[in-house]
């Protein structure tokens, strides 16, 4: 079940450094990302932070999965 795990870890990594960056490109270029005076609204914000997390999530997720292999 081990290997299972590790691989569903790495996999999650991977599915999240691939796509989430991209999307980022795609709301920061679209017209609800910023105001009249060209000042981030909310909408990029909150995306922003949700695809950070994403990141963080894909971090902890590579860092757990090697940990688990030297287990």
């Amino acid at each position: 079940m081990e290997p299972v795990l590790i691989a569903l870890l790495f996999a999650n990594a991977a599915f999240n450094v691939l796509v989430w960056p991209r999307f980022y490109v795609r709301v920061a270029k679209d017209p609800r990302a910023r105001d009249a005076a060209g000042k981030f609204t909310t909408f990029l914000i909150v995306h922003a932070v949700l695809i950070g997390l994403a990141l963080v999530l894909a971090v902890a997720s590579v860092i757990a999965a090697i940990a688990a292999l030297g287990a």
